[in-house]
């Protein structure tokens, strides 16, 4: 299966706001997995998933802290199509509240998702014409 090309934006976009913060004045690192998770189901589904579920994070690692007001970009790209499974790539960036000009890797991870038919198991994966598309 042919796998749809990188977008030019981001699949999400996210202001961090104070109710996500930790202990430590940072934001919570649950925080930006899930947003890594809902990132990477935009790629999969952008390449023909439907109905998904997460198996998988791997590879995450925290590169810098994020701070409140910081704009936080997920990037993805797909890796691997399998039959029925899907790996993506989501890099994550900051934009810093004081600096607009400084941009800063801050968190990665690989994901895995698997397609799943209508019975909720694992379904072979079908490309699909979709607004996607550029």
């Amino acid at each position: 299966m042919e796998i749809a090309g990188k977008w030019t934006e981001p699949a999400i976009r996210v202001l961090m706001m104070p109710r996500d913060t930790n202990a430590h004045g940072t934001i919570f690192g649950g925080v930006i997995l899930s947003y890594i998770d809902q990132a990477g189901a935009i790629e999969a589904r952008r390449q023909g998933l439907k109905m998904m579920v997460t198996i998988s994070m791997d590879k995450v690692v925290f590169h810098a802290p994020v701070f409140v007001g910081d704009l936080v970009s997920f990037w993805t790209e797909t890796l691997k199509i399998g039959n029925t499974s899907i790996t993506t790539k989501v890099v994550v960036e900051a934009i810093r509240l004081g600096d607009p000009g400084q941009k800063v890797l801050v968190t990665e991870a690989q994901v895995v998702y698997v397609n799943m038919g209508e019975d909720r198991k694992p379904a072979a994966i079908r490309p699909v014409a979709n607004a996607y598309s550029e």
